[in-house]
């Protein structure tokens, strides 16, 4: 684990109307891993502790099918978060999370957030806050991805 700089990254919707201040106050919270192709990260149905914002590389989101085959989802790069909801509910992870190409991955705990919202409530709740949007906005795409996809098969079965 090393020291994290978040300099290059204040793009990443995770820091949306964040100031220069509020999101070098965040990178005390975060550590940093460098892990290699073909680790996973998580496993589905694990219980959820962390979130990962990506600096460097690719992973794999997936989910396992019924016959024991995973389904891959989506592939993320720099800048993508995910397992963001672990620091808010702590629930079960819902995928999987495998590195596709060597990452450095930026980590933050539910402890460690719990720590950020009780030391500053400000911060802690827009970051709450980008969490939320950055969720939202998954679930409404899946919700196109899967009326798109129906279609798509309707159209295909008219003769």
């Amino acid at each position: 684990m090393s020291q994290v700089s978040f300099a290059s990254l204040k793009d990443s919707p995770l820091f949306k109307g964040m100031t220069d201040s509020e999101i070098k106050s965040l990178e005390s919270i975060f550590t940093s891993r460098r892990i290699a192709e073909g680790k996973t990260i998580f496993i589905e149905n694990m219980p959820g502790e962390s979130l990962y914002l990506i600096r460097q590389g690719t992973v794999k989101i997936s989910r396992m099918l019924a016959e024991g085959d995973e389904q891959v989802l989506i592939v993320l790069g720099p800048d993508d978060v995910f397992g963001e909801m672990a620091v808010l509910d702590g629930g079960k992870r819902s995928a999987t999370a495998r590195i596709a190409e060597e990452s450095i991955l930026y980590g933050l705990t539910r402890k460690n957030f719990d720590a950020l919202a009780k030391k500053d409530p400000a911060l802690g709740l827009k970051f709450a806050l980008n969490i939320v949007r950055i969720f939202s906005s998954r679930v409404r795409n899946s919700q196109k991805d899967y009326r798109a996809m129906l279609l798509a098969s309707l159209n295909r079965k008219k003769p």
